[in-house]
């Protein structure tokens, strides 16, 4: 069998060893426009920070062999044209035509089964100055080299980056180690659109902490240049003012790579642009599959197409369509957008639908906002971890998890994710067997902690406010007891704006200074006293009283320090 992979850096590398492991006598090309074979993107924004010292690291197996065409041919039996661009697609014949970007020759590759794993190229904004050479994306080797190169050559000191989501962020950790002053410019209202605000505007607040500076709900305009080299842009204008700039990388996001796809004339889908296939990763034509960031996806949780490109489920599509290609009938049963960043020294992850998807779904929700330490509290590695939780008020259906901090979030995440392909309730997620030693976790894992919040919700043992409602009555000046149930010395150190002071230990004998006629919020460091509060006072006899969601450590905006 003849297979022509088109594509040599995630998806198509991945089917191309699945397929040799398979069929050892396939005849099996991979065609890739780059020089770079088989490399780790998703590494880039730790080879600019330094992190990864050299860029063989990038395209290394795990052994320490660089996966180069010698590496493919002697080792996997495959061949490789790489500096080779795909031109055309003759379906009738079953062949491709290809030229050498080097050469310029042109030549006819046939084939019994064709794959496209084209990937996908990144967003430039249609705004003056963006050819400059000082600006970057942020999606190959050639980037990384050349954002390496004006750091050591110019010793660059300011860097905008426009765009907050996932390249964006990490990429702006990479700058700043070297010493850059960093300005993130997003057009959205927040961030991390991964996340719902609230989450975001956490790892907003610390990325600032950091001496980054993030302007959202903010446009660029143009990339100017103001000095005698016309070449290379010297400020980023925007619609809140200018801004000075020795490099400019363009994080705005990417999109897939069809051409090839679209002038063959297969189906693309209409939501996401991208090649359309079904679960076996066939395309409109049965020869021809397609995977990687080339292609949209099925949301599993809502059965929708989607596009979600990320590395890991590259590789998941470019086996199965390995094993269908080789005979097999194996599926891939969609995502669930499960992603992760690192922010410093915080993670920011999701998986599932955040609370804004789920309402846009017509879902009626349960949320929780639950902080809390990632292992023994005792335990002197133990860091706060920030979690909210999605969840079906009717069917009690787990639909989606968010954590950011300094704490271990992966593994929550991950278990969320299974939880979620699993179906599982909050019920069943509460009661999950989980691993438990103090240096890894809690006795009641954060995970089992954030569901049994949000079953308390759902029982009516908690009636919880979000942070935002709270900001609001503040802001319109309502009349409410906004209390405090810490220690008098937590309060000192600090505490949110119209608060009154009354520690959780007095609060029995003290409960005829609260007027009984007016809405009682209570809250906490993490809420877990303010819990306790509230049954306290409903148990006397209060009868309007909420519990702050997430406390003092998920408050997302300003607090009072003395």
């Amino acid at each position: 069998m003849k297979v022509v992979i088109v594509g040599g850096v995630a998806a198509g590398p991945k089917a191309a060893s699945r397929i040799i492991r398979m069929m050892p006598n396939a005849d099996i090309t991979i065609v890739e426009k780059d020089l770079f074979l088989s490399y780790a993107g998703c590494g880039l924004p730790y080879y600019v920070s330094g992190e990864i010292k050299e860029q063989r690291e990038l395209m290394e197996t795990s052994a320490g062999v660089v996966r180069d065409a010698t590496f493919f041919l002697h080792v996997k039996n495959l061949k490789v044209k790489n500096h080779t661009e795909a031109l055309e697609i003759d379906r009738k014949n079953k062949r491709v035509h290809v030229k050498s970007v080097a050469t310029g020759d042109k030549a006819w590759l046939h084939y019994d089964k064709l794959v496209l794993a084209t990937g996908a190229s990144p967003v430039i904004p249609p705004i003056p100055g963006v050819d400059k050479k000082n600006v970057f994306t942020l999606h190959g080797v050639h980037d990384a080299e050349g954002i390496k190169k004006v750091l050591a050559q110019h010793k660059a000191k300011d860097v905008v980056i426009i765009g907050g989501g996932l390249i964006g962020v990490e990429a702006t950790e990479a700058l700043a180690t070297h010493g850059c002053r960093v300005t993130i410019v997003e057009m959205l209202p927040q961030i991390l659109n991964m996340l719902d605000w609230e989450i975001a505007r956490l790892v907003e607040n610390y990325v600032e902490t950091n001496g980054v500076r993030v302007m959202t709900g903010t446009k660029a305009i143009a990339l100017e240049n103001r000095g005698e080299t016309d070449d290379i842009v010297t400020h980023v204008r925007t619609d809140k003012g200018d801004l000075p700039a020795d490099i400019v990388i363009l994080a705005i996001g990417v999109r897939p790579n069809v051409s090839l796809a679209q002038k063959a004339g297969l189906t693309i889908g209409e939501k996401t642009g991208a090649i359309q296939v079904d679960d076996h990763m066939r395309t409109s034509d049965p020869d021809i599959y397609a995977a990687g960031d080339c292609v949209e996806c099925i949301d599993r949780l809502t059965g929708q197409p989607c596009y979600v490109p990320l590395g890991s489920t590259a590789n998941k599509q470019g086996r199965v369509a390995a094993v269908n290609i080789c005979g097999g009938n194996e599926v891939f049963p969609g995502v669930l957008g499960s992603s992760i960043c690192k922010v410093f020294d915080y993670c920011a992850a999701r998986t599932g639908l955040t609370e804004r998807a789920a309402k846009d779904l017509g879902y009626e929700l349960i949320t929780a906002m639950v902080p809390g330490v990632d292992r023994a509290h005792y335990m002197p590695k133990s860091k706060i971890l920030l979690m909210k939780i999605v969840a079906d008020k009717n069917t009690g259906r787990l639909l989606g998890v968010q954590v950011t901090g300094p704490g271990e979030g992966a593994k929550r995440v991950d278990v969320a994710a299974t939880a979620i392909t699993a179906g599982m309730t909050l019920d069943q997620l509460a009661h999950l067997d989980l691993s438990y030693a103090p240096p890894y976790a809690s006795a009641m894992d954060n995970l089992i902690t954030a569901a049994n919040v949000a079953r308390n919700k759902r029982d009516g043992f908690m009636i919880g406010i979000p942070a935002e409602a709270v900001q609001r009555k503040i802001q319109n000046g309502e009349d409410f007891v906004f209390l405090d149930v810490r220690t008098p010395n937590e309060y000192e150190q600090v505490h949110l704006p119209k608060s009154t002071l009354i520690p959780l230990g007095a609060l029995r004998r003290r409960l005829s200074e609260i007027p009984r006629d007016k809405e009682v919020i209570t809250y906490c460091a993490i809420s877990l006293r303010g819990y306790e509060a509230s049954l306290i006072l409903r148990a006397a006899g209060f009868t309007d009283v909420k519990v702050l969601d997430g406390g003092i450590a998920m408050w997302p905006f300003d607090r009072e320090i003395p």
